[in-house]
């Protein structure tokens, strides 16, 4: 029987990971291990400094006082005799498009599978003032989860999901899209007339490319992205080697 682990950064009590692991429970044993708490926008985030402690709130579902990263590594340490077959992260409330995936800790769930050699994906739906409805997202990860257990991914690969609202007109194999970020941090007074400061969801200019994931989910298309961890810019290694000659000299 299959051995899916399933994490995010919505926390243990997100309606969207329980609408995922029972999505997933056709698929073979599913176990969650979430966040005790939202753990959003923490990235790829290890805990090293305090230990962690492991709870078992019913059967089948844990909780971790850390990260989704944290949450990985206990997960497949504590709870299963070798790795799991398949990782699955989310479903998160709200995009992660383009280049906010170096932000997400739902991405860095999956990211942190990949990393130890287990086929991952991460799964994402649009936020929305209102009630979120999972079902669309959770159908559609259990398609896509049944194919990579049966198929594979490429080795140091993992799968970044985004799911539009409403029935999708399809799927689509997608790249990260790229956008002009304006961040916007707001100065504020605390009783004592002390400034803090408050990082605010900054001002978006996406490019437009047809092959992008924020293009498919606006055309209402499921963007599915395969990513990996290797982050070497190969096309500037020249300019790169140009700078380190005209540097060495330099100290010449």
């Amino acid at each position: 029987m299959n051995k899916i682990l399933v994490t995010n950064d919505d926390g243990v009590q997100s309606e969207g990971i329980h609408a995922l692991a029972a999505a997933l429970a056709r698929l073979g044993e599913v176990i969650v291990v979430a966040p005790h708490l939202e753990a959003s926008a923490i990235g790829h985030a290890l805990t090293l400094r305090r230990p962690l402690r492991l709870e078992q709130i019913r059967e089948g579902v844990y909780e971790v006082d850390g990260t989704p990263t944290d949450c990985v590594n206990i997960a497949v340490t504590q709870l299963y005799k070798g790795a799991p077959d398949l990782v699955v992260s989310g479903i998160n409330k709200g995009y992660n498009l383009g280049d906010d995936v170096t932000y997400s800790g739902t991405v860095s769930g999956a990211l942190e599978g990949c990393l130890m050699g287990i086929p991952s994906l991460a799964v994402s739906l649009r936020r929305s003032p209102d009630v979120h409805d999972f079902g669309v997202a959770a159908s559609t990860a259990a398609s896509l989860a049944e194919a990579v257990l049966e198929h594979g991914l490429p080795a140091r690969t993992f799968l970044n999901v985004n799911v539009p609202p409403g029935q999708p007109r399809g799927s689509r194999i997608t790249i990260q899209a790229k956008r002009n970020h304006v961040t916007m941090v707001a100065e504020r007074l605390d009783p004592r007339g002390k400034p803090y400061y408050w990082i605010e969801e900054g001002q978006d200019e996406w490019e437009q490319d047809e092959r992008s994931d924020y293009h498919a989910v606006r055309e209402g298309l499921v963007s599915i992205t395969p990513l990996q961890p290797d982050l070497t810019a190969y096309d500037a290694m020249a300019h790169a080697e140009k700078l380190r000659e005209i540097s060495h000299a330099a100290r010449r």
